[in-house]
């Protein structure tokens, strides 16, 4: 169950919150849809119901805040425009990756793809999937934990007709074994098809909270639209004929040469206008549109006309919930006395007051002919037909809502009739909230803040799968072994280079081998593309930077990279083997303390770029940072540490064995003078304090967004 409560977007410069005091229920078992135009606010409250925005408002799925559930992706299932995925991973790929990510067993995603239908699909790459294709993969990511509550934007749209029924197919059976689904359409007539329950959104503000089949009673009714030049005259013929025949219709005078007449059927205008020698230029059955409530000031405007002045575009269609402030003419037609009360009168053109009546009204068989509510069709043809129920969460009359309006801006309650909503409940009445749902005024509207999202349940299963995932490392390893064999093959013509260099192919003209650059290009990718790619945070922007995380991936680079090194270094001696003989692949006598430079070397490397691309959020940092070490800071230790000395760290080793007080085995301090010797090298110092640095600034931003 879904239980939304004052949910407020920020205000907007010199514009009005894009959401404004939204509160509504969505229950289990229950298909709940948010329907509203673009711009009517229904993606903004996702947002803040998922805390991907800051606001004001509470969210409780299943009476708890979204922040308060250990593992979110075990409770809500989201989907929220395309897959947030790599374009070069397949599908199955891309759902393995998020097993280990929500720690299901990776059948689930065999499952998955089963039950949408992308089984011979699978090792189809993201990139080339088609819009349908698409929001399969991205129905079953939402369904991969088994959450317990659905919340999706607009799933259908761009969709086949067959496409969306299977897609509404499958959320109406998640419903019926208990689930909750909240889902947000355009389409009103998506929206009473599909849904139990259905939310009207306009300008931020909830319109009307009816179930499914009183909104498609009261909002969608048959109309018959037609257009000729002589609109006002079929209107007067088709009003005269109605009371003639006591029969209900009501006629909707929409511009200048448009008429909506509710309650007849094409052959019976088409016949009237026949009779009286009328041109009729369009004659066509349509679904009548969601006439959303006025604002106060569009109760003065004349008729055929906006409540801005501007006159309304016949390309207006309906089939949404759209803002209704234009005021119409409408004419309606009562097919029976009512003994017990006199017909409400409506309001005519220039009326100052309503209670001005039609003429006779109030007699059997009369008519209440004039301008309709400004921006509101007549509920129903007949008294049973009750109209739109005030939204759940609004105040009753006299009571002035969040955005200062009073009883003015309910226009059937300014006209001192006493409507009842589509529950039977009176107008006037106070309204009766369901169980569960706490008034409004008992309500303190906290903050939402936008926290990062959670660290991967496997990390390591996690950042394995990503990496093998992709084409990226096994292309760029190759490229490495190329670069990094041509380059030994050359040094070796050129002569000159020292043994250990020829072997690394390090020329001195480039500050990094290709193993090392190969490295820590891969290693910044590891967290580039999270935040490119964000599978983990989607629509967050804020990837997790846990500990757990960045271990895994530390472990998984460095394990990239020392295979880099050790193949590069098999191929450099294979190649110039092949080329030159066995006189240019001797092995140096220091080799042990060579090949442990070597492999620190590039290990360093890679991990440079983890920790610089996690930092500064994108790959180029990352890249940029291990260039920077044999760029920028070698030169820096080397005028720092290469200028004259008084005193020496001679002796260091056996001064630190003294202070550990069991000996240590196996000659250690032997493996501590190599490890001491390495850092005091330019290079292997620099890397030292970059990485250091790096590490000590990531950790920080760690703990500072903690405590944020």
């Amino acid at each position: 169950m879904i239980q939304v409560l004052g949910l407020s977007s920020r205000p907007r410069k010199d514009l009005p919150p894009a959401v404004d005091d939204v509160s509504f229920e969505a229950c289990a078992g229950r298909v709940t849809a948010l329907l509203g135009t673009p711009g009517a606010g229904r993606t903004t409250v996702l947002r803040l119901m998922l805390e991907l925005e800051p606001g004001l408002g509470v969210t409780h799925f299943k009476g708890r805040p979204l922040h308060e559930i250990p593992q979110p992706a075990r409770e809500v299932g989201t989907l929220l425009g395309d897959v947030p995925g790599h374009p070069a991973r397949t599908v199955r790929g891309h759902l393995r990756m998020l097993c280990a990510a929500t720690g299901v067993p990776v059948r689930r995603a065999d499952e998955l793809l089963e039950g949408v239908g992308l089984v011979s699909l699978r090792e189809e790459r993201l990139g080339s999937l088609s819009h349908g294709l698409d929001r399969r993969l991205g129905l079953a990511c939402a369904l991969l934990a088994d959450p317990h509550t659905l919340v999706l934007d607009e799933p259908a749209a761009g969709l086949s007709a067959r496409e969306a029924r299977w897609l509404h197919g499958v959320l109406r059976a998640h419903a019926e074994r208990g689930g909750t689904v909240l889902f947000t359409t355009g389409d009103s007539k998506e929206a009473a098809h599909h849904a139990d329950r259905v939310v009207a959104m306009n300008e931020g503000k909830v319109l009307a909270d009816l179930a499914a089949a009183d909104f498609a009673r009261t909002r969608l009714r048959p109309r018959v639209a037609v257009r000729s030049p002589h609109a006002a005259r079929l209107a007067a013929l088709l009003t005269k004929e109605a009371r003639t025949e006591r029969r209900s219709l009501e006629v909707v005078r929409e511009e200048a040469n448009r008429l909506s007449v509710y309650g007849s059927t094409c052959a019976d205008v088409g016949e009237a206008a026949f009779r009286h020698g009328i041109l009729v230029h369009q004659l066509a059955d349509e679904v009548g549109d969601t006439g959303c409530a006025p604002e106060p000031e569009a109760r003065s405007e004349p008729a055929l006309s906006r409540a801005d002045g501007t006159r309304r575009s016949g390309s207006e269609r309906t089939g949404a919930v759209r803002p209704r402030t234009e005021a119409r003419s409408a004419v309606t037609e009562s097919a029976q006395a009512r003994p017990t009360a006199p017909a409400p009168a409506t309001r005519t053109p220039g009326a100052g007051a309503p209670g001005a009546g039609a003429p006779g009204a109030g007699a059997p068989g009369a008519v209440a002919s004039g301008p309709a509510v400004p921006g509101r069709t007549v509920p129903g043809p007949t008294p049973s037909a009750p109209p739109a129920t005030q939204p759940s969460g609004t105040r009753g009359p006299g009571v002035p809502g969040p955005g200062g309006r009073g009883a003015g801006a309910r226009a059937p309650l300014a006209l001192g009739t006493r409507l009842r909503d589509a529950r039977g409940r009176s107008a006037g009445a106070p309204e009766r909230r369901p169980q569960g749902l706490a008034t409004r005024s008992a309500v303190v509207p906290g903050f939402i803040h936008v926290r990062p999202a959670p660290s991967p349940l496997q990390p390591l299963r996690y950042e394995l799968r990503r990496a093998a995932g992709v084409g990226t490392g096994y292309l760029t390893t190759g490229v490495v072994l190329l670069t990094s064999a041509l380059l030994a093959v050359l040094l070796a013509r050129a002569g000159h280079t020292p043994q250990h260099r020829l072997l690394a192919a390090w020329p001195r003209q480039i500050p990094l081998p290709p193993a090392a650059l190969g490295a820590g290009l891969l290693g910044a990718i590891a967290f580039g593309d999270e935040f490119r790619h964000p599978a983990l945070a989607a629509d967050r922007g804020t990837v997790p930077r846990r500990l757990g995380l960045l271990t895994a991936k530390l472990l998984v680079s460095g394990t990239t990279a020392l295979m880099i090194a050790f193949l590069s270094l098999g191929c450099d001696l294979e190649v110039l083997y092949l080329v030159y003989g066995q006189e240019l692949t001797r092995v140096p006598g220091n080799w042990l303390s060579l090949g442990a430079g070597w492999f620190a070397l590039v290990v360093g490397c890679a991990w440079a770029g983890v920790l610089a691309a996690g930092l500064f959020r994108s790959t180029t940092a990352g890249l940029a940072a291990v260039l920077a070490v044999p760029v920028a800071v070698v030169p820096l230790v080397q005028h720092v540490f290469g200028g004259p000395s008084v005193r020496a760290a001679a002796g260091i080793v056996e001064r630190l064995r003294e202070l550990a007080l069991p000996q240590w085995p196996f000659g250690g301090e032997r493996y501590l003078a190599a490890v001491a010797r390495l850092v005091a090298q330019p290079v292997g110092g620099a890397l030292t304090l970059s990485l250091g640095a790096l590490l000590c600034a990531y950790v920080c931003t760690t703990l500072r967004t903690r405590a944020r």
